[in-house]
């Protein structure tokens, strides 16, 4: 399923890519659109887009004084939306700092497999995140009014959502390295800029420390059967500039 949802989203990328670079070309066949565009020492713009949202969940084999062993895992993806606005710092003829606050709405369905018995259950984690990326981007030399570019940096992220009392409780903070390619399509009156991202996050997001439940073992167990959890996620995101 995750492979299947990472493949459509690459193939719609390259879609809408190919379609927007068509039509400008056809459009504006020898013209140079916003030629001056990339000399402004700073520009604003913002952003929408989809993500998907994914835990890396290390299982340490934790059996209960039942015998029951659990298993935990996500085995697929759940869209989500994301906004941002952009500020874009000019500092050479190839090279800007991004700046693009903004917030991501998610979800994230949980699986939880008994190894002796099969049973499973089940736990959403939505996620409503303030994102802060810091991006350093690398742009190829424009031809015609098509320019490639590739984007590298980190993202510092704060979980916003309501917290509920559930099997597993993730840590509002995290931090995340994130790596991206993109294009820059010269538009008459704006650039429009699809651009693929992958986020990997650094921080163990598992909230060990379960006061609410040192009562309720049948809730704890899903807890102690996790070692560490850390995010992943993907964005597809359309730039306006």
């Amino acid at each position: 399923m995750k492979k299947q949802l990472l493949r459509h989203i690459i193939v719609f990328l390259l879609i809408v890519s190919g379609c927007s670079a068509a039509m400008a070309q056809r459009r504006n066949e020898g013209l140079l659109n916003r030629p001056y565009a990339d000399l402004k020492p700073i520009h604003f713009g913002f952003s929408v887009g989809l993500h998907v949202q994914d835990l890396n969940i290390s299982n340490n084999g934790f059996i209960t004084p039942e015998g029951e062993a659990w298993f935990t895992e996500i085995p697929a993806y759940s869209p989500g939306f994301c906004v941002n606005v952009l500020a874009d710092l000019r500092i050479s003829r190839h090279f800007n700092l991004r700046c693009s606050p903004g917030m991501y709405f998610g979800n994230k369905r949980i699986h939880y497999i008994n190894h002796s018995t099969g049973d499973k259950n089940t736990q959403d984690i939505k996620s409503n995140y303030i994102v802060v990326p810091l991006d350093l981007k690398f742009s190829a030399l424009r031809y015609k009014n098509i320019r490639p570019y590739i984007v590298g940096g980190v993202m510092g992220i704060l979980d916003v959502s309501k917290k509920r009392p559930e099997q597993l409780k993730l840590k509002e903070a995290d931090a995340m390295l994130t790596i991206g390619i993109g294009c820059d399509f010269y538009l008459p009156f704006f650039k429009l800029c699809p651009e693929l991202k992958f986020c990997f996050g650094l921080r163990n997001l598992l909230d060990s420390e379960r006061p609410d439940l040192q009562d309720n073992p049948e809730m704890m167990k899903y807890t102690q059967s996790v070692s560490r959890i850390k995010s992943n996620m993907i964005a597809l995101t359309f730039y306006f500039e």
